[in-house]
């Protein structure tokens, strides 16, 4: 069989792809907020019959557009999974669509891979995005980016192409349709990044700039923004304008300042691609800070992107994970590089690439060993945190076999294994068991301490004629699991009134402000595992 595959490249991808990324989508509840914030605002367009507009809460929702929300949507009546006879868990519609764009990223990395080098270019690109653990488990999410990461990438894919042979002009509509569909899944964040991409470019090697390229680079612009301008028209048409005004506000806000608790030092973005694209960061690192401007090729135009990327998130004060995921894919694409030159024998492990390998390798080795044991030994950790939230959630009863500590010290004894015999693949093959089995075991364990109690409040109470809403923190939680009709009082509606149509429910953290807790409206029911519930009187 696979000697029949390796002349079907694309069902090979599709079927590798398949087998890794789909299996466990819904071993774990969505997690709070943005997984449960996408999930329930495609829930949202089915209840009220109108997908056209964003709503979260059933309020238009002005900080994404709707382009990921419709293939949830779409994934959620296909797999019927609000009906309730369903064999499909919601967590899995909600997450399919992901899992079907990792497999076509594969396809994708694969098909330009052969074309710019070679056709084992081609497998070595779509491998290192396979290993590397980020990429692996966004692909196995509900979050927008890798839908984001691989238009952007499109975009400047085909602009590269363009810039190489001007004669092809419809690359530049190609681009320009990427880049618009990358507006509609995420916003402007999309457009500014292939236009500094581009103008970075153009700067390096301005000898080759020309008017036709110019010219390229503004109609594919234009057409991308015909994208967004249409879809935000019509819905400022709809609602207002003021909800334009409201959207790039959100955008600036994000831009200038730390929101919601992500403020982070300059580096991190360096330190989130070390360890969380292990091991392909260490191997692309060979090549990624190699600068050679004596020719404009594809390795040049995937290290401007990389570092527009990086520099401009580093700079950005809100930063996320996801944030600086477009980097994924040039980071896999000078791992295969590196990859190949070894393969070559054109390329030889220093002893800074196998220290970096040892370090970063452990290190990652010890994180995943010492998770399960902390969670194994949680009544020991309780007395010496001090977070009253977090002590309650470590009381959460969480079953654990014991053996799951072993899967760190398996990925360690690969990592060991490597720097002793420099058998890259078998190392990526660890990679690629440990993060699966990681997702399978540890990873549902780790949502039940953190989210598991209230989220089966919220589905036990689901179709009850009954009020839920959360109080002092911010979730999205209540809103999809407790499947929340249309037409519900607002939350401090609810709790500052003295008589109800039926029995409301609220939910604060062990750590709410006493304002909260001792509402006079309020009968406290019961605390557990970091979690207080109460009912209106």
């Amino acid at each position: 069989m696979l000697k029949a595959l390796q002349n079907k490249p694309y069902l090979f991808w599709v079927l590798v792809g398949a087998a890794i990324y789909i299996p466990f989508l819904g071993s774990t509840h969505l997690f709070d907020w943005d997984e449960v914030n996408f999930a329930e605002s495609a829930r949202e367009m089915i209840v009220t019959g109108d997908f056209f507009s964003v709503q979260i809460n059933f309020q238009p929702f002005w900080e994404k557009p709707p382009l990921f929300l419709w293939l949830q949507a779409l994934s959620f009546l296909a797999f019927d999974s609000f009906s309730g006879q369903s064999d499909i868990s919601m967590e899995f519609a909600a997450r399919f669509p992901n899992a079907v764009i990792g497999i076509a990223t594969l396809c994708t990395l694969y098909a330009i891979g052969k074309k710019t080098w070679n056709e084992n270019f081609g497998h070595l690109w779509a491998f290192s995005y396979l290993v590397a653990i980020t990429p692996h488990v966004y692909a196995s999410s509900g979050i927008i980016d890798p839908l984001f990461n691989l238009l952007i990438f499109l975009g400047v894919y085909f602009f590269a192409e363009f810039f190489k042979d001007s004669s092809r002009f419809q690359n530049v509509i190609l681009a320009g349709i990427a880049i618009g569909l990358a507006l509609l899944t995420k916003g402007p964040a999309a457009l500014l990044l292939w236009a500094l991409t581009l103008l970075s470019v153009g700067l390096f090697y301005r000898s080759l700039v020309t008017t036709r390229l110019f010219t390229g680079a503004v109609v594919a612009g234009l057409i991308s923004v015909l994208f967004f301008a249409a879809w935000y028209g019509l819905i400022a048409y709809k609602f207002g304008w003021q909800i334009i005004e409201d959207f790039f506000t959100y955008q600036v806000r994000l831009m200038t300042t730390g929101d919601a608790g992500h403020g982070q030092p300059f580096y991190y973005h360096f330190v989130v691609l070390l360890i969380g694209c292990f091991p392909v960061s260490i191997w692309a690192g060979a090549r990624l800070f190699r600068w050679k401007r004596e020719e404009l090729d594809f390795s040049n135009w995937m290290k401007v992107l990389f570092f527009v990327v990086l520099i401009l998130f580093s700079i950005v004060k809100t930063k996320i994970v996801h944030y600086s995921s477009m980097c994924w894919i040039p980071l896999t694409y000078f791992s295969a590089l590196v990859i190949q030159e070894w393969q070559w024998e054109g390329y030889r492990w220093n002893w800074k690439n196998m220290t970096a390998m040892g370090v970063v390798g452990l290190l990652l080795a010890v994180v995943l060993t010492a998770v399960p044991l902390i969670g194994q030994n949680a009544g020991a950790i309780i007395p010496y945190i001090k977070d009253v939230f977090v002590q309650g959630n470590l009381q959460a009863p969480v079953y654990w076999a014991g053996w799951e500590f072993l899967i760190g010290v398996v990925y360690g004894i690969s990592v060991i294994y490597f720097l002793f015999t420099k058998k890259l693949h078998s190392l990526m093959s660890a990679s690629i068991i440990v993060i699966m089995t990681y997702m399978a075991v540890v990873v549902p364990k780790i949502e039940g301490y953190t989210q598991g109690t209230v989220i089966d409040f919220y589905i036990a109470k689901a179709g009850q004629k009954v009020y839920i809403e959360p109080v002092g923190f911010k979730s999205y939680a209540h809103l999809l699991y407790f499947q929340k009709p249309t037409g519900t009082p607002a939350g401090d509606v609810l709790l500052a009134a003295k008589k109800l149509d039926r029995p409301a429910f609220f939910i604060m953290k062990a750590d709410a402000e006493d304002r909260f807790k001792y509402h006079p409206n309020l009968i406290f029911l019961k605390e557990e595992n970091g979690f207080l519930f109460y009912k209106h009187r």
